[in-house]
């Protein structure tokens, strides 16, 4: 299975891979000092036909032809750079046409995480508005796609300020940095009228890998032998033991989060983490529901959680598994309305059939548990902005 065909299918994870001046065109005049180029050289492992598109904004047109001419095998074509759509958004919206997914939300590839770790707070929050320019350009003329805004939360005045503009360009969500905010809890009282915007708004927030670092410290890769490279050659990407935390830091984000009140605060508040996997969820649920209940007698902001934590999360968020996770499995041990279907086209991540692989793990379920996953849970997350 090549595309979509049968289903309606939301995508909840695909990017734009960034040209060098993604950022810099976007910015006023009077922020270039604060705002960077992008650099493109992990992501495009140089070739003739690259330099060819900087210069052009597109692919050359024999490739396309040969990227059209896959007809709906396209996800197991070109990909990063290389692939149909991956920075000109002609070509995207013909992408998604040979896809057949009726909306996508669309990620920044390397801009996000360069606007959360700019040095200082003002070139953060410059080269984010820059960003949001950018990602609302890109997706402005196809209402398939779904732009993802990035905001940091350093600062809570400058934060909500950034909403507003994401609100004023059209962006349907933004993305959030999953550490602390500027030296505080995400549940901080500084931080509750951002998380009360957003919701009022129907804006939901969305973790993401690289929202923080991927890789684990260099210390747990000596070993005194080779110390291995990633997975498509390089040093800067995941290696196998960064897999084996590399979602810590938002299931503590989301702990957090919860324990401090958010999502009982603001109950209309929706959000998803996105490339992070998924095999973890079931067993945070549990923890948080009996981590709520043992501390609720010494920790007294604990009695104020109506809701058990699970019935929270299962509300107001949802999780995008790895390709290459047993969703059915995850439905068993948890519920069918916390997972979301997610391509991460054109990223190599993906994989070459996603909805093959999908399928196969879901076979044996009901036909509404896969309505879910592919397209109900999306709704109920992201609904506000289809």
């Amino acid at each position: 299975m090549g595309n979509a065909t049968n289903r309606t299918y939301l995508d909840a994870d695909s990017h734009i891979m960034e040209l060098p001046d993604f950022l810099t065109s976007n910015a006023p005049q009077s922020q270039l000092a604060l705002v960077p180029r992008v650099p493109v050289e992990g992501g495009a492992r140089s070739s003739d036909g690259f330099e060819l598109a900087l210069q052009t904004g597109a692919q050359p047109p024999d490739k396309v032809q040969e990227m059209v001419a896959l007809g709906n095998q396209l996800i197991s074509g070109p990909k990063g750079y290389f692939a149909l759509g991956a920075f000109n958004k002609t070509e995207r919206s013909q992408a998604l046409d040979q896809l057949g997914f009726h909306r996508q939300l669309v990620f920044s590839t390397f801009a996000a995480p360069i606007c959360f770790n700019a040095e200082s707070v003002e070139a953060r929050y410059a080269s984010a508005a820059a960003h949001n320019r950018g990602i609302a350009e890109f997706c402005g003329d196809d209402d398939r796609l779904m732009g993802v805004a990035a905001l940091p939360l350093d600062d809570s005045a400058l934060a909500l300020a950034e909403v507003e503009h994401i609100i004023e360009l059209g962006l349907a969500t933004a993305w959030v940095p999953h550490r602390p905010c500027g030296g505080r809890s995400p549940g901080h009282s500084d931080l509750d009228p951002i998380w009360a915007r957003l919701a009022d708004a129907e804006i939901p927030f969305v973790l993401h890998v690289g929202g923080q670092p991927l890789q684990i410290h260099p210390d747990w890769m000596n070993t005194g032998r080779v110390v291995p490279t990633d997975w498509l050659g390089g040093g800067e990407n995941v290696r196998s033991k960064d897999m084996t935390s590399l979602h810590h830091d938002a299931e503590t984000f989301l702990g957090t989060m919860l324990l401090d009140g958010v999502f009982e605060r603001h109950p209309t508040l929706r959000g998803a983490a996105v490339e992070l996997g998924a095999g973890w969820v079931p067993s945070f649920l549990r923890r948080l529901d009996w981590s709520s209940e043992i501390w609720r007698k010494s920790e007294p902001e604990l009695q104020n959680l109506i809701r058990k934590p699970s019935e929270q999360l299962t509300a107001q968020m949802a999780f995008t598994p790895f390709v290459y996770e047993d969703v059915g499995a995850l439905i068993t041990e948890s519920n069918d309305e916390l997972y979301l279907f997610s391509s991460d086209y054109p990223h190599h991540e993906g994989g070459r059939n996603p909805m093959g692989r999908f399928e196969r793990s879901l076979d044996g379920h009901t036909t509404a548990a896969l309505d879910r996953f592919y397209a109900d849970n999306f709704t109920r997350v992201f609904g506000s902005q289809l």
